[in-house]
């Protein structure tokens, strides 16, 4: 009988991500978007602390305003899934504590859902196979194998295959505007009514800048800044960016790395 670690926590770290580029393919059969990504993981975290109890249930906390803490974050969905996989009932604890901005095409969801897959099987003892949990991750979203792995990574498919590549050094800035929050659907929508080919590194970014609503992002496209997922942060591979900016409308976060590494238990 697997040995399950009851009445302790433990803290993981779920790193952010940037698209090097991003080509997104048209809707398949199966009314999805097949993608091509370098997936690059930095030093911005997000940290998890993750228990499990007798009982039964899911209990998330926090200290961002700016998500559920109930079956509405991906992070329920994630423990959800797990316990459902290996078939046994606990009181599972998640405390999130957010770095990673909202809605920002950084990956913070995917990268904190990663992070309960690998501290639950952590907890119950590495109960599944690096296999099985990537299995788990592709039925919960698009970037959570990526975010398992990190590094640097060529993502086929759906995001979901995954291709060694050499590991990209860089430094990292993050420029982000604080009034905005882009959803994955919105910015796959945009792209869906595009009627002419992307020439841009991220075909998200190409599809959103022909919307007059987002006056910011073609502010930070004209500063040749990239966009990274599906916005509506940009990023430049520089320590800092070269250009004054109202910091009162935009989030800057320089002097960011590049990492080569996923998320990761801080024991």
């Amino acid at each position: 009988m697997e040995k399950i670690i009851i009445n302790k926590t433990i803290k993981v770290m779920c790193p952010a991500k940037i698209n090097l580029y991003l080509k997104v393919f048209k809707k398949d059969e199966n009314n999805f978007h097949k993608i091509e990504s370098i997936m690059q993981s930095v030093n911005l975290f997000d940290y998890l602390t993750i228990g499990i109890k007798e009982g039964r249930g899911i209990n998330l906390s926090g200290n961002s305003s700016e998500i559920p803490y109930s079956e509405n974050n991906i992070c329920y969905s994630a423990a959800k899934a797990f316990l459902d996989y290996i078939k046994k009932d606990y009181l599972i604890t998640i405390d999130i504590q957010k770095n990673i901005p909202v809605c920002a095409g950084l990956a913070g969801g995917s990268s904190d859902c990663a992070g309960v897959l690998v501290g639950l099987n952590h907890l119950f003892n590495n109960i599944l196979s690096n296999d099985a949990i990537h299995n788990i991750a592709r039925t919960l979203g698009s970037d959570i194998n990526f975010c398992l792995e990190g590094g640097t990574k060529l993502c086929l498919n759906y995001g979901d295959k995954l291709v060694q590549k050499d590991y990209f050094q860089s430094d990292v800035t993050l420029v982000k505007p604080k009034d905005l929050k882009i959803s994955a659907k919105e910015a796959y929508s945009a792209f869906d009514k595009l009627n002419i080919e992307s020439d841009m590194k991220n075909d998200l970014e190409f599809a959103l800048l022909k919307d007059a609503k987002f006056p910011q992002l073609k502010y930070l496209s004209s500063k040749n800044l990239t966009m990274s997922g599906s916005g509506p942060t940009f990023f430049t591979l520089k320590n800092n960016i070269d250009f004054k900016i109202d910091e009162e409308k935009y989030l800057v976060i320089n002097n960011l790395k590049t990492i080569n590494h996923g998320v990761k238990i801080m024991i």
